[in-house]
């Protein structure tokens, strides 16, 4: 498939769907963030989004939230206290 049919055709289906318009792109960062946020293991996010290097998964594409970690610090002070 070409990619400007394949952008074209993900256009239409996002205006389908009635969320607004993201680049194809977007959705690898999306995926990554979601996949670190679910605690799925960095190699297999790494498989998922097919990447030869895991600092490319880690480092470029996945986000962590403020909230996620607030709670891996609060996960890791209980740990210290017990």
């Amino acid at each position: 498939m070409e990619p400007s049919n394949f952008r074209r055709s993900f256009a239409n289906a996002c205006a389908k769907a009635k969320v607004r318009k993201v680049h194809v792109h977007a959705t690898r960062k999306t995926r990554a963030s979601l996949l670190v946020a679910l605690d799925v293991h960095p190699r297999v996010a790494m498989q998922i989004l097919r990447h030869s290097q895991i600092s490319v998964t880690m480092n470029i594409y996945s986000e962590v939230s403020s909230e996620e970690t607030r709670k891996a610090l609060k996960r890791l002070g209980e740990q210290l206290d017990s």
